[in-house]
């Protein structure tokens, strides 16, 4: 049995990760297996625009820690379930904001949610650039709304909770990780 995380971050005024979510995902069922919270208690007191957020009621309770002791757990939990593939929405930004996390291999889920050729539930009617890529309305929070049916959807901007979704989006898209564009 193969895993993968899905990860998303939140940052601070100073755009500095104040929180991490990770959720492992079986490549068979794109289901939720374990998931990881950390919270940087350093970092948060800059605050920031999901500053709020931090402490919502999430499946488990967030790992106060260093950046290094979160970067030191979650290479530990990789290398457990052997898990070598990340997938973010807009990955590049986890990942630049990850340097820790470059030795894996990161997948873009946006690359293919927000294409019309990738994307069957695009409506014929929005508006695409030549790419077929959405001109807008292509974030975590439209995107789930258009895939899951559920306009009443709204996006926390909590880590975990976030993360959770992105792998929804994944299970919803119903593609192979090889799919994904590799950063």
């Amino acid at each position: 049995m193969r895993y993968f995380a899905v990860i998303d971050t939140e940052t601070n005024w100073n755009d500095q990760v104040m929180s991490i979510g990770a959720v492992l995902a079986r490549e068979d069922t794109f289901r939720p297996a374990a998931v990881k919270y950390h919270v940087l208690p350093r970092e948060c007191q800059a605050g920031g625009m999901y500053h709020h957020a931090l402490f919502l009621d999430t499946p488990v309770t967030p790992i106060l820690c260093t950046r290094r002791e979160a970067m030191e757990d979650l290479l530990r939990w990789f290398r457990q379930y052997g898990v070598s593939d990340i997938l973010a929405y807009n990955a590049g930004f986890d990942r630049n904001h990850l340097p820790e996390l470059r030795g894996m291999r990161w997948y873009d889920i946006m690359g293919l949610a927000a294409y019309r050729q990738h994307n069957p539930r695009i409506p014929a009617t929005a508006e695409v650039c030549s790419t077929g890529r959405l001109k807008r309305g292509y974030g975590v929070e439209p995107m789930l709304r258009l895939l899951s049916g559920n306009r009443a959807y709204r996006e926390t901007h909590n880590a975990l909770l976030d993360a959770l979704d992105e792998l929804e989006i994944l299970r919803l898209l119903g593609r192979r990780i090889s799919d994904y564009k590799l950063l």
